[in-house]
């Protein structure tokens, strides 16, 4: 049938619109499920496997294929056009393709594209990165040897890594800042400079210094490098003899520890103003002073010194007045106790002392008091105390008299106090015996008085009684007695 033009256009628009109004409405009661093309990205270490997955959902039996970073076709379905014996088809379905690729090289690196084909087509991109781990750290330090309060610098470095490894410092336990460097390479490689700056103290001698790197490719990459610093001396004085006060009569020993690094290798003794007694005696580090008066009170100060600095300690030394022999009253807190041990010859005498404490050795005079490791070449008294051995000075006499004091050994108790000590005088007995002995007398004096007082009248002789004894008779006594009267006046008669 022959149509004009202008009806045939007419017709052409009519069509399509037709169509257009037939696949709206299919388009909305009956949806078309669409094809979506994914992928994911993958990093790799350098000389390792990666593994590309294309897939798709819900596919309508489109074909699948891979392409590399060239748009070169690697696998089309489950063929292998590219010559590349590296690449191994792992899994081929309707929904994935998935391929590996062995012995990664920097080369490999790039995007590479899953394509579906439907029209258009879809297409989805997987990037390789690949990883290259640094060297092993270098850590480098300038200077070997240090001293105290100086400073010093470290470096660590990282090099030939991709991407840019990161380095952090670390001093014992604790983290420290450094300033770190990045250099590209001309081969797209990075080297990494990480700088530490920090002052050393005594306390850092021995302890690691440790770079760590971190990078996506290693785990756990170090190193580490000790530090060595040298260090003025550590003085310190420890009274050795007496644990307590020091006074007068007594004996002084101090030591002298001294510490550093370099060790020290000699330490002196002086007397801050003054000079040090000239009969103390000094041996290496102890100072050893007999016999103490308070004209040596001062400070004494020990030094030492090596190749860093010099350092000192001091003690000041006060003499105190020499113990009284008054008794202490009851309710002191310090107390003596005191056991009198005998022997009879030096070599073979060795008994328990009970308490078991640590003694110190007196003779009977209580005249000398000695620290035991200065009495050499002197006859022995061995003692045993906690089940050990020890050996004091006997003296002339063959008893040794031990003092413990409970002020050093408060566990002591106190009706442990006189057991074994020699009785002392008391003066309450003494005061009773002299009031005693007063009273007795009183007594004896009254009764002396009375005794005299009852026979006086057996030896008087009264005036009349004159010439009795030479008369003849009773007259002639009386005419002799008569006589006398003619005297009356100058002789006169008392009666007591």
């Amino acid at each position: 049938m022959f149509l004009p033009s202008r009806g045939k256009n007419r017709l052409l628009r009519i069509v399509c619109c037709q169509c257009l109004l037939i696949y709206g409405f299919l388009s909305l009661f009956c949806p078309v499920v669409s094809q979506n093309l994914v992928t994911d990205n993958v990093s790799v270490v350098e000389g390792e496997m990666a593994i590309i997955s294309c897939r798709v959902k819900n596919n309508d039996d489109s074909v699948i294929q891979l392409l590399n970073p060239n748009r070169q076709t690697i696998y089309f379905r489950d063929m292998r056009p590219l010559k590349d014996a590296r690449f191994q088809l792992v899994n081929f379905s309707d929904n994935e393709l998935r391929v590996s690729l062995s012995n990664v090289s920097l080369s490999d690196e790039g995007r590479y594209v899953c394509q579906l084909y439907t029209d258009p087509p879809q297409e989805a991109y997987a990037d390789i990165t690949v990883l290259i781990p640094p060297g092993n750290p270098i850590i480098e330090a300038r200077d070997e040897v240090l001293s105290e309060g100086n400073e010093t610098e470290m470096t660590c470095t990282a090099m030939s890594s991709k991407p840019a490894a990161t380095i952090r410092w670390m001093k014992g336990d604790k983290e420290l800042p450094g300033k770190p460097k990045v250099e590209l390479t001309y081969d797209k490689m990075y080297t990494v400079t990480s700088r530490l700056t920090f002052t050393v103290s005594k306390e850092d001698d021995g302890v690691p210094v440790v770079c760590i790197v971190d990078h996506p490719a290693v785990k756990d990459f170090q190193a580490q490098k000790y530090l060595e610093v040298q260090y003025k001396p550590e003085v310190k004085i420890v009274v050795e003899f007496p644990q307590g006060l020091t006074r007068e009569g007594e004996n002084l020993e101090l030591t002298c520890q001294a510490k550093g690094k370099p060790q020290p290798k000699r330490v002196n003794w002086v007397k801050v103003d003054d000079d040090v007694p000239s009969h103390a005696v000094i041996t290496g580090g102890d100072l050893y002073i007999e016999n103490l008066n308070k004209s040596y009170n001062g400070t004494y100060r020990c030094l030492a010194s090596n190749s860093v600095g010099e350092s000192y300690d001091d003690y000041i030394l006060y003499v105190y007045d020499a113990p009284t022999t008054t008794p202490i009253p009851t309710t002191a807190t310090t107390t003596t106790t005191t056991i009198t041990t005998t022997i009879s010859s030096p070599e073979a005498n060795e008994g328990t002392v009970s308490p078991s404490h640590d003694l110190l050795f007196y003779n009977l005079n209580n005249h000398l008091e000695r620290p035991l490791k200065h009495i050499k070449n002197e006859n022995k008294l061995k003692v045993q105390v906690d089940g050990r051995w020890g050996t004091t000075l006997q003296l002339k006499s063959t008893e040794a008299t031990c003092k413990v004091n409970k002020e050093v050994f408060p566990s002591l108790s106190d009706s442990r106090a006189g057991e074994g000590a020699p009785r002392t005088v008391d003066h309450a007995v003494i005061g009773g015996v002299v009031a005693v002995v007063v009273f007795a007398m009183l007594c004896l004096l009254i009764v002396l008085g009375r005794y005299f007082a009852r026979h006086k009248g057996s030896t008087y002789f009264t005036h009349e009684a004159k010439g009795a004894d030479d008369a003849a008779d009773a007259d002639t006594a009386i005419i002799n007695a008569e006589g006398g009267h003619t005297n009356s006046d100058e002789k006169k008669e008392y009666y007591i």
